[in-house]
């Protein structure tokens, strides 16, 4: 049972080689922590090095300097208990819905009748029980993301990495997705209460959208223009459970939005400028 934090990045470094043989600072010094069940955004300028911080975390990239720690241990490859969800969908087209969120367990050595008994499970939860057939060309945006979703969770991981998953969809179908996402990741008890916080997934999403951030998580992380590095962390202090489109109308969100704006805003008038000038 982990008692600390279950992410840690402590003073991370990772840099590029460029096509030109140059060197490009991604991120630089990134120290930061995330505990067990919490619900942590990360928001920067575009380009700043915010995915990068996803893939130190999950392993796909090590740190240049510096480390990364998962339960404690540092990350030498894809720790266990991983799950990330992508800005693309990440299903496979060959595959119906059902066959798609069995996938995963099917990997991990499951039966193929447990794996689908598994999968229809959470076909049910994330509302395409009537769509378990379909095939991923047949659906609607919303509907894959529910689908990738699906084959997230059903793996249980105990760490989410989401990098933008949200952000191809129209304003709407984004709003139920994110109450979706809440939803899942909360759980609930028979007698309809949440679960206990420290049994959830920790997460770490990625986004450019401040209201999104907000709306979902626990803290919010402030990342300054690249090579990024933290520049501030807020505590979320919203009750749940949240509806995103009712929290988002409450005095306390708006609030909350200008002060995070006013310190994210200087490292996005940053960012610009140097485009401008690079341009």
């Amino acid at each position: 049972m982990t008692t600390g934090p279950v992410i840690e990045l402590r003073a991370a470094t990772k840099r590029f080689r460029g096509a030109t043989g140059g060197v490009h600072t991604a991120v630089r010094e990134l120290t930061m922590s995330v505990q067990p069940g919490e619900f942590v955004a990360v928001v920067g300028p575009t380009g700043c090095g915010k995915s990068t911080t996803l893939s130190l975390v999950s392993g796909l990239e090590p740190p240049s300097s510096g480390v990364a720690l998962v339960r404690g241990e540092p990350v030498l490859g894809i720790p266990d208990g991983i799950g990330y969800m992508f800005q693309n969908d990440a299903v496979q087209p060959w595959r119906s819905v059902l066959d798609n969120v069995a996938a995963g367990p099917r990997y991990r050595g499951m039966t193929k009748a447990k794996a689908r008994e598994k999968a229809r499970a959470w076909v049910d939860k994330v509302g395409l029980g009537t769509f378990a057939g379909y095939y991923p060309h047949q659906l609607s945006g919303g509907m894959r993301k529910r689908v990738a979703l699906a084959a997230t969770l059903v793996n249980e991981p105990s760490i989410l990495l989401m990098d933008e998953p949200f952000s191809a969809l129209d304003v709407q179908t984004r709003a139920l997705m994110q109450d979706e996402l809440l939803r899942l990741w909360s759980g609930s008890n028979a007698d309809g209460s949440t679960l206990d916080p420290a049994s959830r997934s920790s997460v770490i999403f990625v986004t450019h959208d401040l209201d999104e951030a907000i709306a979902l998580a626990d803290k919010v992380i402030v990342m300054t223009a690249s090579p990024a590095t933290i520049k501030a962390s807020f505590e979320v202090d919203l009750p749940r459970p949240r509806l995103v489109e009712e929290i988002r109308m409450t005095p306390e969100f708006q609030l909350m939005y200008r002060q995070i704006w006013e310190s994210l805003r200087e490292e996005v008038d940053k960012a610009r400028e140097r485009s401008v000038v690079a341009g």
